[in-house]
């Protein structure tokens, strides 16, 4: 059975040296290739590979994939259009260097079929309220970052000892400084799978991905503030009884 990437690779000859003509504009000298070496930016190849590490981590960052990147970047049409029968849509942000997948909003026309729909590809990762509390924090020092240095323009690091204070500003001091820094390790290290922090390096800095940016977006934001609301009147309510 054929699927997306053979058609890609039958496509008629005039679709063909389109692509090509493409991937020649974004490099001028580019050296003639032989049998043997890597496929141009725009085949089949390597939209297949773009479409494969796309399903399979969610993202690519530029910082750490710049040759797949800028694939994706090329062939965002062509991606799109092979993601399309999945309900899965990409977004690209080209001035913070990442790429990543986003649900399909779907036309549902009961509202309720749809908050109960989920995605047979994707499955859902709800943070913990300080997970939540803890990227809100992180995403006000990636937008402070970029303020002063320009969307893009370099990378957010964060130091522990920077983060600390403001970390047990919301979450409150145990009384140990240990006890407080593990805490904060552990939740670093939580979110790190979700592509929104590096690894704490030897200096101790952890690197903010550009990711944050639009999963802790204003709608996202707004949603974390009526929940701590919610919680805060529950927990007044319960203390009047």
């Amino acid at each position: 059975m054929s699927n997306i990437f053979d058609r890609f690779a039958n496509e008629p000859p005039d679709q063909a040296e389109e692509c090509d003509s493409l991937s020649q504009n974004a490099s001028e000298h580019t050296p003639a290739q032989g049998p043997d070496s890597k496929p141009k930016a725009g085949s089949p190849m390597e939209l297949k590979t773009a479409v494969q590490e796309l399903l399979k981590q969610g993202f690519i960052e530029e910082s750490q994939r710049r040759d797949l990147f800028r694939s994706v970047s090329l062939q965002r049409d062509a991606i799109e259009q092979a993601l399309e029968p999945l309900d899965l849509c990409l977004r690209v942000d080209t001035h913070r260097g990442v790429a990543f997948l986003t649900v399909s909003k779907l036309d549902i026309p009961d509202p309720s079929d749809q908050e109960g729909w989920n995605h047979p590809l994707v499955r859902k990762q709800r943070l913990t309220l300080e997970q939540s509390l803890l990227v809100a924090i992180l995403r006000q020092s990636f937008a402070m970052h970029e303020q002063e240095y320009g969307v893009g323009q370099s990378a957010a690091k964060l130091s522990i000892d920077e983060l600390l204070p403001i970390f047990m500003t919301y979450f409150g001091d145990s009384g140990s400084d240990s006890k407080n820094e593990n805490r904060l390790l552990q939740l670093l290290d939580q979110l790190k799978t979700h592509g929104i922090v590096s690894e704490v390096d030897s200096k101790q800095e952890i690197l903010i991905r550009p990711l944050i940016a639009h999963l802790a977006n204003p709608e996202s934001l707004s949603a974390l503030l009526a929940a701590l609301n919610e919680k805060k009147g529950t927990e007044l309510s319960e203390g009047d009884q």
